[in-house]
């Protein structure tokens, strides 16, 4: 049962002040017959007793003496009493609002109560501080706010519970409940910049259905999220256009008016932008709202805190004044007047009604007008799934297996399919396929975005003509003179607008492009379902075509056909030459305009206008152009598609490009593509060097195709920097991606992966980009990408990467962020300095942080980090830490063991291979774990001189059954891993005599050899050398191996499998070249040091050239067969510097490869 027994006291009984004034009487007559209060102050000035409401209203400003009542009875009495002063519809209204709030608080018979048995009820239930408070809040508030909301329900009712579904508004409308199909919403997303058309945006979260999301219902929209502890004043709803975001408002409203959902919810005032745009003069909030619900007049305070009010402001997108959140004025006073959008800014800033519920709907590209910080929840409206899609189509149409047919020619055409997702095209589509799949109807079934559009718009011109003008024919293809009137003018218009930008236009926009209002009136009262006036709240006019596609198949239609019969490009708006252009300078001029916009607003009509050229369509508007046009028997769409091919090798934009492919197949040219998919399917793509628009089909491929890609391999495919720029929409539809030693390193390639990653319900949860040159910029962008609420990244790999400190910062603040779910991070061998060092930790310590394991392999960390490493272990989630080839020595090892010893650390797996760890070290290991059992279950201490005694404590804790650990190693030790660096993995080579070259000689001790004019006799052997001056060392190498040579004049040094002549290319020329050996050789490595430079070269591909800053003529060579890494050292004073770092995967064991030239000498060196 309720209870209020914590509620605040009620002031006019319970409040203590010095008695002044003895007041006696009947209390009957000390009640306050308007407030229901008791009489507790007298006016000096008027004479009279008032009470504490009066006194601060009617009587405000007058001389007043307040005083304590001592005869006030108690509770239940003055309950009776109070309850005896009102009116019976009153009362009964009361009892029915205990009833129905405050459940078996009025027993099992309330209907026989009268007023002191509610009263003893009341008091029963909740003590009389309780019951007052309950009584006079309703007698107060509530009965203003019962019969607001009750007129309120009423309007809202009466306003939506039709739906057009684009019939006439004018004839018979359709009930609501009895079409609606649920939509697929859910939460997430963002305020990310849509810069491409929203058709894409279908087409890409079309094949993301299968991906598990979370849907709600419109119960929940106001619902906490998880973890979440404010409570939900802002909801942003976003979906495309005609995606049903209106409808879905529009059946919102109408469950809560029907008392179906968010009971909790008291007065909803709906506020369509489009209707505001019309606000040019100063209001203020209060007039605002009861221009549009009236009803709120019967509230005495709209800001009353208990009054639970939703605002929504639908179509953002329509809404034509900028919102200036930054720079608008501040208004907090509901009575000030103002403009609209200060009004509407200080609304969602929660300056104007703190206390009231707003929701607003949008398209995604205007979604980004409101700051994040104002906006508590974000939802999506994805429209129909594919289940829904089949529903629709069941409801819609009565004939079941005539909704079975169409549900199945829809599916086999995947364009039609996806494009079903918004429920505006399955009506469409519904309308043209109800009619031409009947059993009377002949011709050919549309299969194409355009012919769908073309059928609907001639069927429509008919269906027109037999309502309006009692036409018979059955040939919806016959157009009458008027007919072409109409539709080029509507054409026109929708072109004119497109241009601009706008879905919706009012008469003073007409008037500026010179339309006859009357006649857009006109059109929009004979053919709604294409054209249709609205009216707003004081029936001003507003105009728009029924959906964004309709607009822009009308507009490619008059752009056509003005072409076609008049020679004029509707580009050009100088009106001496734009009736000179052919079909294919129009199309020209269309992809110039499509490619020029910043958010790709001309796709579609740039598709529809190049449909339009086809046969199939030309028949379709044979009655719309002149008879034979001699423009359309000369036009072939050779002409058109050749321009396109060569826009999409100019091109740079990657989205832009995909456009374009479309735009070929839309001319039925899908040569590009099916070249590359015949390539795909035969596995041969990975051996051909692909061209960029090679590279760009691709990726049309791969999006376009219905299932998301497990793993997306950048690495698989041989192509330039530009090539690979083109390839990087496709991280939008994997899961996995490996863009490992791609050579990206531009602004534009990390602006195209940071927006994959910050895309809409992205599937990619695992990235691996190490060995890439990642500027500060870059990780800037990345790290923005990170934190958005649409990415779901889990895992990224960023080794050898060359981050700077900044970088670090960037990091530390992404793991930091609530909206990141990394929880893998990969940074081996980047340099971590001391400040990036310190950042990073700082962020692994945030209490959002939700990283498991962090990779710090080879990053330059000594036992000096160690002790902020020691604080990560106390403080963070970390359950795998890898410190790999990291100089922390036995001081770095006792300050993490103080961290593993804490009892709050989770840390499971520890890797401290080759950290220059000894006995002591081991000490210190034994003893964190034995004095707290952690969760550490794996050890790496390989590499390392640990001595009999280290590797014995250790391996004790095996058998302790307090003990955790069960992996323990300690293989590859000895005395020489106490080196620093990587001559710790020093390993001793020998020259292979067998495989050398007749013109090199080698040293006794074969670890020398140079060049000699004298050819030695050496005996034959199938792996010697003959034509290259080269040598193989015998070694295997397949763990850590660290060798070091020193030279005189040019050579290369390198590393590849086993190998003999046969092995390398020839020259383009057909000659042996002495140049070309290691450095042309399939999967080889290798140094070319000449005089003062340096150049690496992989698979006959120069990766990087360096000019060392000290000259040098000893390298140092480190090899890690596990983690595929190749390092290269310059050695100058005994010091070694990095040069380059090679990435792969080793599959066979590596042999060391030397080469020379005329005059050159190399010594294999033992490292100091």
């Amino acid at each position: 049962m309720a209870s209020l027994r914590s509620t605040e006291p009620i002031k006019h009984t319970l409040e203590h002040r010095p008695t002044l004034v003895e007041v006696t009487g009947d209390m009957e007559q000390r009640l306050c017959q308007k407030h229901h209060r008791a009489l507790e102050v007298f006016c000096k000035t008027d004479q009279t007793d008032i009470c504490k409401v009066c006194a601060v209203e009617e009587h405000k400003g007058h001389s007043k003496l307040y005083r304590e009542i001592s005869s006030v009875p108690d509770a239940q009495r003055l309950l009776t009493m109070t309850l005896g002063t009102v009116k019976t519809k009153c009362f009964q209204n009361f009892k029915r609002y205990l009833n129905e709030d405050y459940p078996g608080s009025l027993g099992d018979q309330p209907e026989d109560l009268d007023e002191s048995g509610i009263a003893e009820k009341m008091v029963e239930s909740f003590e009389g501080e309780g019951a007052l408070r309950i009584t006079f809040s309703f007698l107060n508030g509530g009965i203003s706010f019962k019969k607001a909301m009750e007129a309120n329900k009423a309007n809202l009712i009466r306003r939506f519970q039709h739906i057009s579904e684009g019939i006439s508004p004018q004839g018979k409308l359709t009930v609501l409940k009895d079409i609606y199909t649920e939509l697929y919403i859910t939460e997430g997303g963002s305020g990310e910049i849509i810069n491409e058309h929203e058709v894409r945006e279908i087409e890409i979260t079309s094949k993301r259905q299968t991906i598990r999301e979370t849907p709600i219902s419109c119960n929940e929209l106001f619902n906490i999220l998880p973890g979440q502890r404010k409570q939900i004043r802002t909801v942003l709803t976003k979906g495309v256009a005609g995606i049903g975001k209106t409808v879905f408002v529009q059946k919102f409203i109408l469950d809560w008016a029907e008392g179906k959902a968010n009971k909790d919810i008291m007065v909803i005032v709906p506020l369509p932008f489009r209707d505001l745009n019309l606000k040019k003069e100063n209001y203020s909030l209060i007039q605002l709202l009861y221009d549009y619900a009236p009803e709120l007049k019967e509230i005495k305070d709209i800001e009353d805190e208990k009054l639970k009010l939703l605002l929504i402001l639908d179509s953002l997108d329509e809404y034509r004044f900028p919102l200036d959140f930054h720079n608008s004025e501040l208004c907090s006073d509901v009575t000030k007047s103002t403009s609209v959008h200060t009004l509407l800014t200080n609304l969602i800033k929660g300056n104007l009604l703190p206390s009231a519920l707003l929701w607003i709907t949008s398209r995604p590209a205007a979604a980004n007008q409101i700051p994040p910080e104002f906006v508590h929840k974000v939802t999506e409206i994805r429209g129909f799934n594919d289940l829904q899609k089949e529903e629709y189509f069941r409801k819609r149409i009565i004939d079941q297996s005539l909704a079975n047919r169409i549900i199945t020619h829809i599916k086999s055409s995947r364009s039609l399919y996806i494009m079903c997702h918004i429920p505006v095209f399955c009506w469409l589509s519904a309308s043209v396929l109800e009619k031409m799949m009947s059993v009377k109807e002949t011709g050919e079934i549309p299969k194409t975005l355009t012919e769908m559009y073309t059928h609907f718009l001639l069927i429509q011109t008919s269906l027109k003509n037999k309502k309006y003008h009692g036409a018979t024919g059955e040939n919806p293809k016959k157009l009458s003179e008027s007919d072409k009137a109409m539709i080029l003018k509507l054409g026109e218009l929708a072109f004119q607008q497109l241009e601009k930008g706008n879905l919706i236009f009012y008469e003073e926009d007409l008037r500026k492009f010179g339309t006859d209002v009357s006649k857009a009136s006109e059109y929009s009262s004979v053919c709604t379902e294409i054209f249709r006036e609205e009216l707003g709240l004081y029936r001003e006019k507003v105009f728009c075509f029924l959906h964004l596609s309709i607009q822009e198949h009308l507009a490619a239609v008059y752009a056509h056909v003005s072409c076609v019969d008049s020679n004029m490009n509707v580009f050009i708006k100088d009106y001496k030459k734009r009736k000179k252009s052919s079909l294919s300078d129009l199309h020209q001029t269309a992809v110039d305009k499509a490619l020029q916009s910043k958010n790709g607003h001309l796709d579609l009509f740039l598709r529809f206008l190049l449909g339009l050229s086809l046969g199939s369509n030309q028949s379709l508007l044979q009655d719309l152009m002149r008879g034979d046009s001699p423009l359309m028997k000369k036009y072939s769409t050779t002409e058109s598609t050749e321009y396109i091919k060569m826009k999409i090798k100019e091109e740079s934009c990657p989205e832009r490009i995909i456009n374009l492919l479309h735009c070929l197949n839309e001319l039925n040219d899908n040569s590009l593509v099916e070249e590359i998919q015949t390539a795909f399917r035969s596995g041969a793509l990975s051996a051909q060097k692909l061209e960029p628009h090679q590279c760009s089909a691709l990726a049309y491929l791969l999006l376009m195709s219905e299932e998301v890609l497990d793993e997306f391999d950048l690495t698989k495919y041989k192509t330039s920097a530009a090539g690979r720029l083109r390839l990087l929409p496709v991280l939008r539809t994997c899961r996995r991606a490996r863009l490992v030693g791609c050579s990206l390193s531009s602004e534009s390639s990390w602006g195209s992966v940071a927006f994959a990653l910050q895309s809409e319900k992205s599937p990619l949860k695992d990235l691996d980009l190490g060995y890439n040159n990642l500027t500060d910029s870059g990780v800037k962008l990345l790290c923005d990408a990170l934190i958005s609420p649409n990415c779901k990244l889990q895992k990224i790999r960023l080794a050898s990467c060359n981050l700077l400190s900044e970088s670090y910062e960037q990091l530390a603040l992404t793991l930091q962020s609530v909206n990141s779910s990394l929880t893998h991070l990969d940074l081996n061998y980047n340099n971590i300095r001391d400040s990036g060092a310190k950042s990073l930790c700082n962020g692994l310590m945030s209490p959002n942080c939700k990283l498991q394991s962090l990779r710090l392999s080879m990053c330059g960390l000594t036992e000096v980090h160690c002790v902020d490493l020691a604080s990560v272990l106390k403080f963070s989630n970390l359950r795998e830490l890898e410190l790999k080839d990291n100089d922390l020595q036995d001081s770095g090892v006792k300050q993490l063991s103080l961290g593993l010893r804490d009892p709050v650390c989770k840390l499971e797996k520890l890797g401290l291979s080759g950290c220059l760890i000894s006995e002591e070290g081991c000490a210190s290991l034994a003893s964190a774990l034995r004095s707290n059992p952690s969760h550490l279950r794996e050890l790496d201490l390989t590499y390392s001189h640990l001595g009999d005694s280290g590797e014995k404590m250790l391996s004790v804790l095996l058998k302790d059954s307090q003990c955790k650990l069960e992996k323990l190693r300690v293989d590859h030790g000895g005395e020489c891993r106490a080196k620093p660096g990587p001559r710790k993995y020093a390993c001793q080579l020998t020259l292979d005599e067998n495989t050398a070259h007749r013109n090199l000689s080698l040293s006794e001790d074969k670890k020398r050899v140079s060049w000699t004019a004298e050819e030695q006799p050496y005996p034959d052997h199938p792996d010697r050398f003959k034509k290259y001056l080269q040598v193989l060392c015998k070694e295997a190498l397949t763990d850590r191996c660290y060798w070091e040579v020193e030279w005189s004049g040019e050579i290369d040094i390198g590393v590849a499998y086993r190998c003999t002549e046969k092995d390398f290319s020839i020259s383009s020329n057909g000659r042996m070249n002495e140049r070309e050996g290691f450095t042309r050789m399939h999967k080889s490595f290798s140094l070319a040091c000449q005089k003062d430079v340096f150049n690496f070269w992989h698979n006959g591909e120069k990766s990087a050239e360096l000019f060392p800053p000290h000259p040098s003529t000893k390298v140092g060579v480190y090899l890690d067969c596990e983690t595929g890494t190749l390092s290269f050292y310059s050695i100058f004073s005994d010091t070694l510097t990095h040069l380059y770092t090679f990435h792969s995967t080793f599959t066979e064991p590596l042999y060391v490869g030397l080469q020379l030239y005329h005059g050159s000498a190399i010594t294999l060196c033992q490292p100091e």
